[in-house]
């Protein structure tokens, strides 16, 4: 019975022991998948830069704040800057008004005229161009010489600059930006005629040439451009419509003078001082021009006549006013705004351009004199 009583302990323990090795090799894998212990961090390494102050207890509820945004696509003008020629009955130019004299509107809303100036002197970046077209050979030497003139006369070595396109089958860049009045005469004086007119054509190309012209080394980087045509305005060549080339001229804010070189459809009841009494195609051409940027047209005669012509635009240049204003209500981007410009001196002509097209925002501040 003793042996008997021994074995059945020895099966006993045995048994013990078995379970005790089942549950520990299934108990393994879940002690396996508990979560280790994280290393103890290390100390931060030092920095230069200066530590943000702690949040005061204010702010610790304040969610943070939000991941920046883009900018929206909608941009608009910050201010639009007008050259306004103001004109008597007697067709003299008037330069003694002031800002309180100057009604603005919009799209028939009137705006608050921010920046005034008199007369004023800002640079001048001039696209001459030169019609070398068969239609106006017998005229050529005399438009040269009266084109000559007037660079000689409006052109400030330093402050303003000028380019020579000429146009016949095809608009070309003559001469580039330049403040040499020699250089800019000897360019047009080496002129030939020949070939059609590519008028539109012109005008497009001269307006993007514009918009990218050359800033003020120093000081303000306000600048007026301005188109000079010598034509007869009978465009039969160019790519460009008529509209794309003033809507070009509109967006490079380029005021266009018109010079007719047609002699026809002339009065002559006074031989010492014909005029029109008619406008043919081409002087309506030149004449849309001219009004849609605030420019003017000229139907000279003689040659006596055209170098009055130039003469006229050359003091127009120096008789003008400056006006800048915030539109409001703000523009789209692309957006055509029409401009209307008054004054309440009776017997007074107001002279600008009619309208633009808005544009990516300019800083809101300008270097005109304000008064």
């Amino acid at each position: 019975m003793k042996f008997r009583s021994t074995t059945l302990s020895a099966i006993r323990a045995f048994a013990l022991f078995s379970l005790c090795v089942s549950l520990a090799i299934f108990a393994r894998p879940i002690f396996s998948q508990a979560p280790q212990q994280p290393a103890p961090p290390q100390a931060p390494a030092q920095s230069t830069q200066p530590t943000a102050p702690p949040p005061s207890s204010d702010s610790q509820n304040v969610p943070a704040p939000l991941a920046p945004q883009e900018p929206p696509l909608k941009v608009t003008t910050g201010l639009v800057h007008l050259v306004v020629t103001v004109t008597d009955k007697h067709h003299e130019f008037v330069t003694d008004l002031d800002k309180s004299d100057f009604k603005v509107l919009e799209n028939g809303t009137p705006q608050d005229i921010r920046f005034f100036g008199q007369e004023t002197e800002l640079p001048l970046r001039i696209a001459l161009l030169l019609d070398t077209s068969n239609s106006i050979r017998p005229r050529l030497e005399f438009e040269k010489d009266a084109a000559v003139d007037f660079l000689d006369k409006v052109i400030r070595r330093g402050e303003d600059s000028a380019f020579l396109m000429t146009f016949d089958n095809d608009p070309q860049i003559i001469q580039d930006y330049t403040d040499d009045r020699a250089l800019l005469a000897s360019s047009v004086r080496d002129q030939r005629a020949g070939g059609g007119t590519a008028l539109n054509d012109a005008i497009f190309l001269a307006s993007q040439k514009l918009l990218h012209a050359p800033l003020p080394r120093t000081g303000p980087s306000d600048i007026r451009r301005v188109i000079v045509v010598i034509s007869d305005g009978d465009d039969n060549l160019s790519d460009h419509a008529l509209s794309d080339a003033i809507d070009a001229s509109i967006r490079a804010e380029a005021v266009v003078f018109t010079i007719s070189t047609n002699t026809d459809w002339l009065a002559i009841d006074n031989p010492s001082k014909p005029s029109k009494y008619n406008l043919d195609p081409g002087d309506k051409v030149l004449q849309q021009y001219a009004d849609q940027t605030g420019g003017h047209s000229y139907f000279p005669y003689s040659t006596d006549d055209l170098a009055e012509s130039f003469e006229a635009i050359g003091t127009e240049l120096r008789s003008q006013y400056f006006i800048a204003y915030t539109p409001s209500p703000p523009p789209d981007i692309g957006e055509y705004r029409t401009v209307d410009v008054r004054t309440d001196r009776k017997g007074l002509s107001v002279r600008t351009r009619k309208g633009y097209y808005a544009t990516a925002a300019q800083p809101a501040a300008s270097s005109a004199p304000a008064r």
